[in-house]
């Protein structure tokens, strides 16, 4: 091997250690106040920017998205063909360029001004054309690009990342952003189902719940269980209480005690008291019950009346692990 990959690699890495490093200084009254200005933000803010600075732009909107600022990306080439039709007087632009020269959204600025649209520069040069526009400039500028002919924005693209990551969560934190609401912006992930999925999202219920009464025997239990399918039978009582459990594994016990399944009622072998939720739980938190009890399924109740049924398979299938 001719050329030494590691040694390049490991001063990129080097290189934009020290652009995000050389950020700290421009984290000043200037960042305050534009972080001051998209807290107080009535509409959307808008994130714009050309070529690399767009698809940074583009990301960072994301990331404010789902972090409690309404934000979305606009491309200024379109911007310039309809799609200022998106940008309203309550809206603030973020608008990202490393020269602060970009031709496509210098022209946008004399609409933003006849609408009222405030703005936001994000650029390597406080006295560039964007920067003098702008309400705010937030500077990014590095010591040098990580391409060693200075031209592919490198170092400079990842100070633009992380200068959004800053303005993203310093406004989560200022405006007390939560898990919980983090989790309505993320209803897919694995997050939203800990923190939105509750236990009647999922269960089984009505004729789908599988229940016998005490009187009956086991094999009518038996065919119940096999009928619903959770590996689990409720045993009720005359006031359709819940009175006990019997599951697969309770089988395998009273088959090994030769007790008769065509005459014996299933009460004489049922678990009595088993636990039982709420069909206000969380999914999650009943996942956490099941594993520390090492149980399979569990009934839900509502005002001790049987609502509901589910087994592990049952939350696995729905992604709550």
């Amino acid at each position: 091997m001719s050329f030494d990959y590691i040694a390049s690699a490991k001063q990129v890495l080097e290189i934009e250690s020290l652009a995000i490093e050389n950020l700290h200084q421009y984290i000043d009254q200037e960042f305050a106040a534009a972080c001051e200005m998209l807290l107080a933000c009535k509409g959307k803010v808008i994130l714009t920017g050309m070529g690399k600075s767009g698809h940074i732009a583009n990301k960072i909107a994301a990331t404010l998205a789902s972090t409690g600022t309404a934000a979305f990306f606009v491309h200024p080439g379109e911007a310039c063909h309809g799609d200022l039709g998106m940008i309203a007087a309550e809206d603030i632009v973020l608008a990202l360029s490393n020269s602060g020269e970009s031709e496509e959204i210098l022209s946008l600025y004399p609409v933003f001004n006849r609408i009222g649209v405030r703005s936001i520069a994000m650029t390597s040069n406080p006295n560039s054309s964007m920067a003098k526009l702008a309400n705010y400039h937030l500077c990014i500028s590095v010591p040098r690009e990580a391409c060693p002919l200075g031209l592919a924005p490198t170092a400079s693209s990842t100070a633009t990342l992380v200068m959004g990551d800053a303005l993203a969560v310093a406004l989560l934190e200022a405006r007390g952003f939560t898990a919980d609401d983090f989790a309505l912006s993320h209803p897919g992930g694995t997050l939203g189902k800990k923190l939105l999925l509750s236990v009647s999202d999922l269960m089984l219920s009505g004729e789908q719940i599988p229940l016998v009464t005490v009187e009956q025997t086991i094999r009518e239990a038996l065919f119940e269980i096999t009928a619903k399918g959770l590996g689990m039978v409720g045993i009720v009582d005359a006031k359709q209480q819940l009175v006990g459990i019997f599951t697969d594994g309770d089988l395998r016990r009273i088959l090994d005690q030769r007790i008769d399944i065509h005459d014996t009622p299933i009460g004489q072998v049922m678990t009595k008291n088993p636990k039982v939720i709420e069909d206000s739980w969380l999914a999650f938190d009943a996942l956490k019950l099941m594993k520390a009890k090492s149980i399979n399924g569990l009934f839900v109740l509502n005002q001790q009346t049987v609502v509901g049924a589910f087994n592990m398979h049952t939350l696995l299938q729905a992604g709550v692990y």
